[in-house]
This record gives structure tokens, sequence and C-alpha cells, in this order.
């Protein structure tokens, strides 16, 4: 894709941004504005606004990646995701709403009646949101770098600026308008080329994934790494070499390549003979095309991996910051009900498309699998099947979704951020929220710099399982259990998040160890959640008396139809 196509994309997907961002600024003046638009947005727009903030770099690039790189097994990523919605219908989004809180924090001091569990919460929203903003980070370093050759710091910055730009102008209410068209927007990016590749794909006589053989190069192919990777080759081949390739300078000289591992150093290129096997990054398993169409035959304790994953993604979607806040700008419960049976229908809409683009870039660009970055199939895809200036429009257009990804999920996890560390922190209304605005951003930002790159998906993922590991338990039983006790809740949130912390903290900092360990740091809920649950309910069986006393009003008021009022003690009608 030509460079100026792709910088196209980038601009008028960030102008667009910000001007639908700075149109909040006429309509937001009160606290309430910034924290929840004033609880008047109706359910399309706000199933839209979640579609846009829930849709992240690991919705449009780390699923194809993932798919690309696994196979069926990573199927079960997108099924979680929306059906973590389902769960959240059934059994959170109109009780959360009908609590009047503004955000997370506010629910658990209301329902438990402590500052500490408020404390410990907040504390739990800003590290979830942190993890989960590194990724959109460093997804966006990945897309500059993609597209234009950009440093990988100058992408992260780039959002950083942008969604620092929207979030000041107008809190909650602007980001809302963005978001909605955010989602549209990503919708369209990834449909409209998708229709011209499988088209290309019918008509090319391209081979079919059912080979029992690894990947093969159908051309001759030269693989450039931008950065270091350690690649396994499977079966001797001789290669061109133009960089360093196992610590010696070649200046395109031919080289034998035995079987084994191979570092390439940065900005390496080596050119592969047709017909020769795909060598996969270190760390990714080679398997054939049949077993990467079979779930549960590739990698190493998938079974177990698999189900850690389903309960990861349906559980944890409950417990996301951003998530949750777009219950409370609802105007009622019956709207938050509505809003979440359209975000099922909009994320079911979605999550159809990335499978096929993995699905592509398995026959298409397999010298991802060399590189290791296949986080940018989605990208690469239009160029490489359609070429030309379609190619070059197509790859635009992906490219300004992949942008919007990361702004709309980075402005929602920004606001959720920001209005915990507004309230509980600095402890002001607008200029608070606009100084911890500030906060949000810049931590996740220095963290994406310094830290090493990860699939994009999978630290989403641990975001999940903390999310699912701390804040379902203090959730579904904060609603549903009226024993819950404070130290119960204390407890809970203190042991699934140190567990699942623990396990995301040696993950990405020196990755998982191999075997029966490393499956289960790398996907840690089938362990942590039951572990919270489990410490939650006996802690509280364990210190009846620390029930709040006012429980018996506030679980009135979660499940009482809105039109009753409670909040006095009484049964009488409000007032409308």
């Amino acid at each position: 894709m030509s460079a100026a196509y792709g910088l196209a994309g980038v601009v008028l997907v960030v102008l667009a941004t910000v001007l639908i961002g700075t149109l909040g600024l006429r309509i937001s003046r009160t606290t309430s504005d910034f924290y929840v638009a004033s609880r008047t947005v109706t359910p399309l727009r706000n199933a839209s606004a979640i579609g846009g903030e829930y849709l992240s770099a690991a919705s449009f690039l780390g699923i194809a990646g993932l798919i690309l790189a696994y196979g069926a097994d990573m199927l079960w990523l997108p099924a979680g995701w929306t059906g973590g919605y389902l769960v959240l219908l059934v059994l959170v989004s109109a009780p959360l709403r009908r609590s009047g809180a503004y955000t997370l924090a506010d629910f658990a001091e209301a329902r438990l009646e402590s500052m500490a569990v408020r404390r410990v919460t907040s504390v739990l929203v800003v590290l979830i949101g942190w993890l989960y903003l590194l990724p959109q980070f460093q997804s966006a370093g990945l897309v500059l770098r993609t597209v234009a050759g950009a440093p990988a710091w100058a992408g992260s910055v780039l959002i950083a600026v942008v969604v620092a730009v929207a979030v000041l102008a107008g809190g909650m209410r602007s980001i809302t308008l963005v978001q909605a068209f955010q989602y549209w927007l990503k919708l369209t990016a990834l449909a409209v080329p998708l229709i011209f590749l499988v088209l290309a794909w019918r008509y090319d006589g391209a081979p079919g994934l059912d080979r029992d053989t690894p990947p093969r190069f159908p051309d001759r192919t030269t693989v450039t790494a931008g950065l270091a990777v350690t690649v396994r080759v499977a079966e001797p081949v001789t290669v061109t070499a133009e960089g360093t390739l196992d610590g010696r300078p070649y200046d395109g000289a031919a080289v034998a390549l035995e079987p084994g591992p191979h570092h390439l150093d940065g900005d390496t290129a080596v050119t592969f003979p047709a017909g020769a096997l795909v060598p996969h990054a270190d760390g990714t398993e080679t398997v054939t095309d049949r077993e990467w169409a079979m779930p549960l035959t590739g990698r190493e304790h998938s079974l177990y991996a698999t189900y850690s994953l389903i309960l990861a993604t349906f559980l944890g979607t409950m417990g996301l910051p951003h998530v949750l806040v777009r219950f409370y700008t609802n105007p009622d419960g019956k709207a938050a009900r509505r809003t979440t049976v359209i975000v099922l229908s909009l994320l079911g809409a979605f999550y159809l498309l990335p499978a096929l683009y993995g699905a592509l870039g398995r026959l298409y660009t397999p010298e991802l699998l060399m590189t290791g970055r296949t986080d940018a199939v989605v990208l690469t895809l239009p160029g490489r099947v359609i070429g030309g200036l379609g190619g070059d429009l197509l790859g635009a257009l992906v490219t300004g979704g992949a942008v919007a990804a990361f702004l709309s999920t980075s402005s929602g996890i920004t606001v959720s951020v920001a209005g915990v560390l507004g309230q509980d922190i600095l402890r002001g209304g607008v200029r608070s929220f606009r100084a911890a605005t500030l906060l949000a951003l810049t931590v996740p930002l220095g963290l994406s710099i310094a830290a090493r790159s990860l699939a994009v998906a999978d630290v989403v993922g641990l975001a999940f399982a903390v999310a699912a590991s701390t804040f379902c338990p203090l959730l579904v039983l904060g609603i549903w259990w009226r024993r819950l006790t404070v130290a119960g809740a204390l407890a809970g949130l203190v042991t699934g998040g140190a567990l699942a912390g623990a396990a995301v903290v040696v993950t990405i900092a020196a990755g998982p160890p191999g075997g029966l360990a490393g499956a289960l740091l790398a996907q840690p809920a089938a362990w942590t959640v039951p572990a919270a649950f489990a410490v939650m309910i006996v802690v509280s069986w364990c210190t009846p008396r620390r029930v709040p006393p006012g429980v018996a009003r506030m679980m009135v008021r979660l499940h009482a139809p809105e039109s009753l009022d409670v909040d006095r003690g009484t049964w009488r009608p409000k007032r409308v």
C-alpha cells in the first residue's frame, strides 16, 4: 500500500474525530455531561457507541492475526466477546443502571457502604484501564510503521494526543458521538474490502485450507524483519540475505539455512524461493493447514487454554470499566436492556469479518508468520491481493478503520479511568476530570513505548482475565446475594486481582514459561475466577456481622422498577 494513501486514511479519521469531539464542547457543561452524558443517550446511539469503544485493536487487528497464527481455536475470542454481553444483559445491566452511580467505584461504595472497598475498586479500575490502553497504543505504532515506516512511538503519541483533545473537549457526551460514528466506520472499513478480497480469492484459483502441509511461499518472496526476530526453519533452504542474519552481515549473498532457529536483526531482508516452507517466529507452532482448520489440535494444552479463554471473555465483559459506565448513560433500566440487545446484534455482525481476514491471510500473507507481525494481516491483504490503485484505496480504508478502533476504545477507557481518578484522587468537578484525563493517558503511553511488543489480542485477553477475577464476583454477588460483606468483598477483590495480576506481569515482562505452567499463566481465568468467588463467599460467611446495615434498601433499589421511589425507604411513585 502506498504510504500517501495510508497516511490520508489516518488523517481523515483523526480530523473527523477531532471535529465531532469538539462539538461536545458546545453541549457539555455540567459534571453529569462529562461523566454520564446527563443520562440522556438513546439505546441505538448508546449501542453504537458501545460497539465503537468495545471493538478495539484486538477486534479489528488482533483476532485476524491470532486466527492466521493459530486457526480455529481463536474463533472462541469473538464468540466470547459477544456472548459476554448476554451475561451482562441477564445479570447486571438493569440493576447496575438503577444503582444511580457514576462509576464502578460509586456502585461498590453504595452497595457495601465502605470507603475501603471503594478505594480498592478504584485502583483496579485504573489498572485494568491502563492494561487495556497499552495494546491500543502499541497497535497504533504498528499501523503507522506498516503504512508509512514511522517509528513505533509515533503512532502511540498521535493516538494519545487525539484522544486527549476529544475527551477534554466534552467528556462522555462528546465521546458518545465520536464512538457511535466510529462503529459504523469500522464496520464499513472491514466489510467493503472483504467483498473484493473474497471475489479475488474466488476467481484467482487459490488453493483451499485443507492441505496436510504447513504454509509455503507460493512465489519467490522477500520478507523484511522490521524488528529483530528469531525464526525456526523446518527444512533446508537456500535464501538471499540483505542485512544481519545469525550475527553475520550479508549484502545480497546466498545463504544456506539448516533446520533450526535463526536470528534476524531489525530491517534484515531475506528472499525465499517459491515453494519453500514458511519459517515461523519462535513461539509460534508450525501446523499443517488441516490442523490449523481444526480446533484443539495445534497448541499445547489447547483444551485448557480454550475453556479458560471462554471463561475470561464471558465473565470479563461485565468487569470492564469502560463498558459498565455506558449503562449509567441510559435514562432508565429498560433502555439499558434495549441497549444490550442492540449491542449483541452489532457485535455479531462485526465479528463475522475478522475470521475471514485471518483465513485469507493464511493463503496470501504467510510471511507474517515468520516476522511475528500477524496483527498486520488486515492492513496487508488489500495491497497483496488486489494491488494497484484499488488496493491502495482499500488499504487506506482499512487503515482508517484501524485508527478509528484505537481512538474509540482509547477514548472510552480514558473517560472511565479519568472519572475514577477525578472523583477519588483529585476530588473535583470538570477541572479535575480534565487533569485526570492527562494522567490516565500518560502512564500507558509510557508503558507502550517501553514494554516489549505483544500480540494485541493476547494483552486484551489478560485484561479480560483480570476483570473477570475481580469485578465479576463483586457485581454478581453484590447484585444478587445480600449476605456479601465488606470483608468478603475486599478479600475477593485482592485475591483475584493479585493472582490474575501476577500472571499478567509474568506474561508481559518475560513471557510465560513452557508446559502447563505457561498455559496457566497465559490464560489464568480458569483458576483465578473460581478462587475469587470462593474467597468472597467464604469470608462473607465467616463475617456475618459485617453485612452493610442498609443492604435491604439497596437490594430493593437494584431490583425494583424505576417508577418506584425507594430512595427514602418508601414505595411512592416518582413524579414524572
